[in-house]
C-alpha cells in the first residue's frame, strides 16, 4: 500500500469513521490557515481542490470558491507550493482535473505533487481507460489515484473501478454535481453498500453530505464521508474560515 491508503486503512481497523473535507486551493486568502485547522479539528485527510476554469463535477459552491481563486490570479503552481510549506499530521489529497495533469505533463505533475506533499490524487475526467500513463507517473512517486465509483455504475464496470481504484474508493452519493442537500439521498447508501460488498479497501462516501446527521447515516455502512460543498458554503457566507472549521469538529463528534 501507498502511505494513504494505510492510514486511512489502519484508522478504519481501530474502530474510527474517515472523515475527508474538501477546500478550495486559493480561496480564502487565508486558506492554509484552513488546512491545519480542519487537521485539528479531526480530519482524517483533506482534499484540496486546485481551481479549474470548468470544474465539471462540481456544482455552484465549489464553482463559486474556484471562481474567486482564479480571478485572484492563483495558479497551480501557487497552490502545490503553499502546500509544500504546510506542516499537517495527516494525508492530503489533490483534487482537480485531467488538463492541468496533461499540461504540466504526467511526470511533471506527479514530482510536483510530490513536493508538495501530497500523496493522493482524484482526477474525476480521466476515465479508467486512458489513466494507466497517469497512474505510472504517480505511483513511482507513492501517490494513490482515487478513482469515483457512480451509482449508475453497473457491477462489471464497479468492480473495475474498485480493483483500480488506490487511497479508497470515492462513492459518489448521487448523480449530478457536488452541493448540499436537505436530505440524504438513497442512491448514498445504495452506493456504499455495493462498494463495499466488492472491495477491502476503505470506501467513503461524498457528493450530497451536508450535515453530522447525515455523515452519520451514511457510515452506519461506509467508512467514512468526503464533506466539501457544506464546508466551502460557511467561508462564502461569513468571509471567516472559523465557521467551517467548526462544522467539520461536529461531523467528527457525529462520526465519534
Amino acid at each position: 500500500m501507498n502511505p494513504l491508503e494505510q492510514h486511512l486503512t489502519d484508522l478504519r481497523a481501530g474502530g474510527r469513521k474517515l472523515l475527508v473535507p474538501y477546500i478550495t486551493g486559493g480561496y480564502p486568502e487565508n486558506w492554509t490557515e484552513l488546512v491545519g485547522g480542519l487537521a485539528e479539528a479531526g480530519a482524517d485527510a483533506i482534499e484540496i481542490g486546485i481551481p479549474f476554469s470548468d470544474p465539471v463535477m462540481d456544482g455552484p459552491t465549489i464553482q463559486e470558491s474556484s471562481s474567486k481563486a482564479l480571478d485572484a490570479g492563483v495558479t497551480p503552481q501557487e497552490v502545490l507550493a503553499a502546500l509544500s510549506q504546510l506542516d499537517v499530521d495527516v494525508p492530503l489529497i489533490a483534487m482537480t482535473y485531467y488538463n492541468i495533469c496533461f499540461q504540466m505533463g504526467h511526470e511533471n505533475f506527479a514530482k510536483e505533487l510530490a513536493k508538495a506533499g501530497v500523496t493522493g490524487t482524484i482526477l474525476p475526467d480521466l476515465s479508467l481507460e486512458e489513466s494507466h500513463e497517469w497512474t505510472k507517473q504517480a505511483n513511482a512517486r507513492d501517490i494513490d489515484s482515487i478513482l469515483l465509483a457512480a451509482p449508475t455504475s453497473s457491477d462489471e464496470r464497479l468492480k473495475q473501478i474498485v480493483q483500480a481504484s488506490q487511497g479508497f474508493v470515492y462513492s459518489v452519493g448521487l448523480v449530478g454535481t457536488t452541493g448540499e442537500r436537505s436530505e440524504l439521498a438513497q442512491s448514498a447508501m445504495d452506493i456504499a453498500r455495493r462498494v463495499k460488498s466488492s472491495t477491502d479497501k476503505p470506501v467513503l462516501v461524498g457528493v450530497g453530505i451536508s450535515s453530522p446527521e447525515q455523515a452519520q447515516e451514511v457510515c452506519e455502512v461506509a467508512d467514512g464521508v468526503i464533506v466539501g460543498s457544506a464546508v466551502i458554503r460557511r467561508i462564502l457566507d461569513t468571509g471567516s474560515i472559523d465557521g467551517a472549521i467548526e462544522f467539520v469538529a461536529d461531523i467528527r463528534k457525529a462520526l465519534d
